[in-house]
């Protein structure tokens, strides 16, 4: 990863002019909200966002490629050297409560080791799971049906 990164949202960046997205992974949607604890609003995209740049300023995160998106992104899943521990990106987000398991569009989940973190995260309350938020899958899917209606 080059340092002319441009982060657009918890899972997707441009990097000298190409789209990524992590295979996977769905951030929460920017404009959405989350409420945490003291009622305080939240825009859960950008808390999705802040995680991954975190993680991208803190390790050292290769990425491989394996498909092309609609939207001509392309699908990677990614690497983070952290303390000499290579840790799967995708795995790192939705664990942290901070993104979640993307899913097909009759809402089955693309990787069934991204949902089983997701599950764990939200029995633990992680990250964004301390809030009330609208899951994006949700609102994804919602969307869908109403465009294909």
């Amino acid at each position: 990863m080059s340092k002319s990164v441009e982060l657009l949202t918890g899972d997707t960046w441009r990097d000298d002019g190409t789209l990524y997205r992590l295979y996977g992974v769905q951030s929460c949607l920017r404009g959405t909200i989350a409420l945490d604890a003291s009622g305080q609003e939240l825009d859960c995209g950008n808390v999705s966002l802040a995680h991954l740049a975190a993680l991208f300023s803190a390790a050292a995160v290769t990425c491989q490629p394996i498909a092309l998106a609609l939207d001509k992104a392309t699908f990677v899943v990614c690497g983070a050297n952290l303390d000499g521990n290579t840790i799967d990106v995708g795995t790192a987000l939705i664990a942290a409560g901070y993104a979640f398991a993307a899913t097909d569009a009759k809402g089955n989940a693309v990787s069934a080791n991204y949902l089983v973190a997701e599950l764990n995260a939200k029995m633990k309350a992680d990250g964004l799971w301390a809030t009330k938020f609208q899951h994006p899958i949700e609102l994804l899917l919602k969307g869908a049906g109403e465009r294909n209606q």
